[in-house]
């Protein structure tokens, strides 16, 4: 079962910002698809186990982004 959460990251401008987030978040266990809308600054993780929110805003704050969990 795929499970769904969303992220709030501010501060990013341009496509790198959007690479480093994704490379940082793919890195974790059991992530399937990290998908980054610049404009609105969602990130959507989607994993084949229960997402851990703290660890994927830890990851999104290596990369350089203060986020928040969304929904």
């Amino acid at each position: 079962m795929m499970r769904t959460a969303t992220f709030t990251a501010t501060g990013m401008t341009c496509q790198h910002c959007v690479a480093s987030v994704t490379k940082e978040v793919s890195e974790l266990d059991h992530v399937t698809s990290v998908t980054v809308d610049l404009p609105t600054g969602k990130v959507t993780v989607e994993s084949d186990a229960p997402i851990p929110a703290d660890e994927v805003i830890t990851a999104i704050d290596k990369a350089g982004y203060p986020a928040v969990l969304t929904h």
